[in-house]
């Protein structure tokens, strides 16, 4: 008997693929946001989102692989856009000063993940650990990464280079060992203890 992902056709409608889509790939989808992310709630409104911008515009006549490239896709801008209303934010909320604002605290922290790497990648700046999921997760190629974020290849080697030189400190040796077989990967040498 043929599965549900067997039977998808270009004949298929919008609606089946999100159906087939939410009910095989949902899981995936998340784990895709909350690794770039690193929040539960934020992942699940980065799917959320992504697939009403994508369904949206969907006419027909595509499959459910290249619809969850699409919705990744719009994961990745979602989280990028998100990223840059923050340091938009950041640049000018000192002009609006808003009482009890300093006692608001993101208690992403305390959710614990039981997961080392999830640990290490949360000390990441939010530009390294987009740069790292897509990079070692996604294997994507560094063009390929530049690409999806908008940056120069330079760029992208430099958030590469210095996520790795913390997921090193964090994660030890066993991920140098994995790193010196990657062709783009880009060694750090610090100088001075810097």
């Amino acid at each position: 008997m043929p599965t549900t992902r067997d039977t998808a056709s270009a004949a298929d409608t919008p609606d089946d693929v999100l159906d087939t889509l939410a009910r095989e790939r949902a899981r995936a989808l998340f784990g895709y946001a909350y690794l770039l992310c690193g929040d539960t709630r934020a992942a699940e409104d980065l799917v959320q989102d992504a697939l009403v911008r994508t369904f949206a515009r969907l006419r027909g006549g595509t499959d459910v692989a290249a619809a969850e490239q699409y919705v990744r896709t719009a994961v990745l801008r979602g989280h990028l856009d998100a990223l840059r209303r923050r340091a938009r934010w950041a640049t000018v909320r000192h002009l609006l000063h808003v009482p009890g604002d300093e006692e608001t605290r993101d208690h992403a922290d305390s959710v614990g993940t039981g997961s080392v790497v999830h640990a290490a990648l949360a000390t990441l700046a939010p530009q390294e650990r987009v740069a790292v999921v897509l990079r070692h997760v996604e294997d994507l190629t560094v063009p390929e990464v530049a690409h999806r974020m908008g940056l120069a290849d330079g760029t992208v080697k430099r958030y590469l280079s210095t996520a790795s030189a913390k997921l090193a400190d964090r994660l030890g040796a066993a991920l140098d060992e994995d790193a010196t077989e990657d062709e783009d990967h880009v060694t750090v040498r610090t100088r001075g203890g810097r």
